[in-house]
């Protein structure tokens, strides 16, 4: 690649300090739009590796215990969502894509991921959830404070998953990532058919996408606390009286509503399916 100029330098820093970029500047080396492109893509990429790698602790965090069998964790965590949301035919293709769907940001890994992971501004996402989970500051104030995300079939997930429960009985990001998979992933691209009018894996109204993970989230986590409905229903009571999804994400009546419905289904997943697909 030729020698960035003053400007390209500039824009390297902006986008490392905010997640900010201009996606149609073409002043970037290159012989033609598509090459001045690519090469401003890679720039920003080794631009922010390198400011997560200067940034970043150098010593390995030892407290975390490393992790035996993912694919056995992911398939614990997931499989009563998928058995519930899917016929019987597919659930088998669902897992097999949803087993391989989860990486935990790593050191080993963290620059293969930035590198490879489609798009910039989720990158950038990324990049400051390893600083955090690092316990190093932020590229920016104004970064958001996560422990998962979720891109295509990928979900991404700190290493503070693996460490003690918190303070929120009712939290799971694994499921509430995964629970994304199905409206981010087309059906084709694992292998299942698709129709005219159907070509995620699930049909979620765009508006109550962040309500259906959320819901699912909760939803897996009152399951674990008892079979009974009076158990199920005791936990609903005890989730809404404590931590909710912040309301500008969702409508936290709404959302309880959803919840008060499924606990006293014979599927509560398929319930929060239908509230949340789009209207006729």
């Amino acid at each position: 690649m030729q020698k960035l100029s003053a400007a390209n330098k500039t824009a390297i820093r902006h986008y490392v300090k905010t997640g900010d970029y201009n996606a149609n500047d073409r002043n970037w080396p290159g012989q033609n739009i598509v090459e001045a492109l690519t090469n401003a893509d890679k720039a920003m990429r080794e631009g922010l590796i390198a400011a997560v790698l200067k940034r970043a602790p150098k010593t390995v965090q030892l407290p975390t215990p490393p992790i035996e069998n993912l694919v056995a964790l992911t398939r614990a965590k997931v499989q009563p969502m998928v058995n519930g949301l899917f016929p019987q035919v597919e659930r088998a293709i669902v897992m097999k894509a949803l087993e391989t769907s989860v990486i935990f940001l790593t050191p080993e890994n963290i620059e293969s991921v930035l590198r490879t992971s489609p798009w910039l501004h989720t990158i950038w996402d990324l990049a400051n959830m390893y600083l955090l989970q690092r316990g190093a500051d932020p590229l920016s104030p104004d970064a958001p404070s996560i422990v998962g995300l979720s891109q295509e079939t990928s979900c991404y997930l700190s290493l503070d998953y693996l460490k003690e429960p918190g303070n929120d009985p009712f939290a799971d990001y694994l499921v509430h990532e995964a629970a994304h998979v199905f409206h981010n992933c087309r059906r084709c691209t694992i292998g299942l058919p698709e129709t005219r009018t159907r070509h995620a894996l699930l049909n979620i109204h765009y508006a109550k996408r962040e309500t259906f993970a959320y819901a699912c989230e909760a939803y897996s986590r009152i399951l674990t606390m008892g079979n009974s409905l009076k158990c199920r229903r005791d936990a609903l009571a005890l989730h809404s009286q404590g931590s909710l999804p912040n309301k500008d994400v969702v409508n936290q009546k709404e959302y309880l509503d959803i919840l008060a419905q499924a606990v006293g289904a014979r599927n509560g997943w398929k319930h929060i399916l239908h509230a949340c697909a789009p209207n006729d």
